[in-house]
Formats: structure tokens, sequence, C-alpha cells
């Protein structure tokens, strides 16, 4: 088991890491992969301060006493681009895809309250388009489990017999009764990098996101996702607590954009998704469920 890399209070530097990143890595040989057992810990870092004013704004949240519920996974960013460019991880960070993201809040966090913060990859499968694997997060307060989350990431890769898998017909979509509109500014890339670290080329200009077959920069998922929350948690019926909140990222979100945030309510749980602006497509979809 590989000995965990151990942080106090101030995670690594991103610049050097966005270095390393950028060198071309050597995929291994024969078509198999292996996502190695790395692993992270940040101890002792503190939720709060002018970044976390910064990320309330860019993301649209109404400040309160606790943190918003993406909060924690800006402070775990650095870990996960650690461990995305050690040595014997062998996929290149800028090939990789965004797929899924489930946290788990097991109790409100109050702001500047200091957390314990752990990474790990895990669950690396086999899948038709390619190699999946899990950044594995988890936040303790006084050494217990507050806050957890599972962020699917795949590396695309062409079936054994050298054919891509056929697109699949999309599910019908399903409209929800509420509906709200939601504006993504030309910036707010920037302004997201800024406050998040997470400076992939992409989400920054139209230039940059072209070098990498993109039309537009496109919104940053994560940043749909808090911003699509921010909106959510103002609606009636929206209650404090343990909480769970997944999604599937879709279809990027073009910047400068307009999408719709379309939602149903129900006594355990509600669905959501982010669609495009005509409303026939989605960016994001996900699930809310209070436990």
């Amino acid at each position: 088991m590989p000995e965990t890399l151990v942080y106090r209070k101030s995670p690594p530097s991103l610049l050097p890491l966005y270095g390393k990143a950028l060198l071309a890595k050597q995929t291994q040989g024969g078509g198999e992969l292996t996502v190695p057992e790395l692993s992270a810990s940040l101890l002792g870092v503190s939720t709060g301060g002018g970044n976390l004013k910064r990320y309330q704004t860019v993301c649209g949240f109404v400040p309160h006493s606790h943190l918003p519920l993406t909060w924690p996974h800006v402070l775990a960013f650095p870990l996960h681009l650690k461990l995305l460019t050690e040595k014997t991880f062998p996929l290149p960070l800028l090939g990789l895809v965004h797929l899924r993201n489930t946290i788990t809040q097991h109790r409100p966090i109050g702001a500047g309250e200091n957390l314990d913060i752990s990474v790990c990859l895990g669950n690396s499968v086999k899948s038709s388009r390619g190699m999946e694997f899990d950044l594995i997060t988890e936040a303790r307060s006084a050494g217990k489990l507050v806050w957890e989350e599972a962020s699917t990431t795949l590396f695309r890769q062409p079936q054994d017999d050298g054919k891509s898998p056929g697109k699949k017909p999309p599910p019908e979509l399903e409209r929800y009764p509420n509906t709200l509109t939601l504006k993504a500014e030309e910036s707010i890339g920037r302004q997201y990098a800024r406050v998040s670290g997470d400076s992939n080329p992409i989400h920054m200009h139209a230039l940059s996101a072209k070098v990498f077959g993109f039309p537009q920069a496109i919104a940053h998922g994560m940043w749909t996702k808090a911003h699509a929350l921010a909106i959510l948690e103002q609606q009636v019926g929206w209650r404090p607590g343990a909480i769970r909140v997944s999604c599937q990222f879709k279809k990027p979100l073009f910047l400068p954009g307009t999408a719709q945030l379309n939602w149903q309510t129900e006594d355990k749980g509600w669905d959501y998704q982010v669609l495009n602006a005509k409303g026939d497509a989605p960016h994001l979809s996900g699930r809310i469920d209070w436990l």
C-alpha cells in the first residue's frame, strides 16, 4: 500500500502541479491500464476566509453561517490534482472527462470550522467508453466524518476490436413543473478558476478551448452544479441537515450561455436538471435526497 502524502493546514501549490500536467505521459502497454492506489491528506484546513466569500459570489450562494455544500470539493481540489499528476498515475490529466459527482453531507459544516480532508483513487472499472475511476474525498471534523464525495472520471479508450461504441439514442427527456433561467457569462470560467484553482484551458477562453476541439469555452461542471444548488436552496421546501446530491454531467454549457434550471419536489427528495436554452437537451441531471 503506497504511503499517503500528508499536508498540514496548507495544500500543495497548484502552479507546479499544472506544469506537471502539461508533460506527456506514457500509458501502459498492451491496452491494460491500472489506476494505482494513491492517497493524500490535508490536515487542519480552515473552511473560512475571503476565498469562501468570493466562491459564494461566483456560484450565487446566499452567505450563511454554514458552508455551501460544494465548498469542501474546492478545498480538496489541490489534493485531486496532486494525485492525478503523480508519476505512477498513468493517464494524461487533459484527456480526462468528468462524468458524475455525488456529495453526501452528514451535517452542515460551520464556516471557519477546521477540517481534515483525505483523497484517494478507487473503484476503477473498464467500461465500453474506456477506463473509469473515482476520486473519493472525505472530510472529518474532530475525527468524525461530516462530508464525502465521489467524482467519477473517464479516460476514453477504443474497444478491444478497435471500434468505438455506437451512440445510443438519448432517453426521452422528462420535464419537471418548476423552471428558472440560469445565465452563464463569458467570464464565468475564469471567475470560477480563480476561486477553485481549476484552470483547465477548456474553461478559460474560446481560443484555448478550440485547441481541445470545443468551439467556445465551456462552464465547469462543478460550477454548474454549485450554481444550481445555490438557486435550489433558496426555494420553498429546501431543508437543512443531512443531504446527498448527485448529478451526471451531460452536454457542455458553452460560454456565454443561457440554460434552464428545471426541478420537481417530493417528500423524500427532489429531481433537478440543467437544460439548454430550448429546454430539449440536458447539461446535467441529478437527484437531491434528504437523509
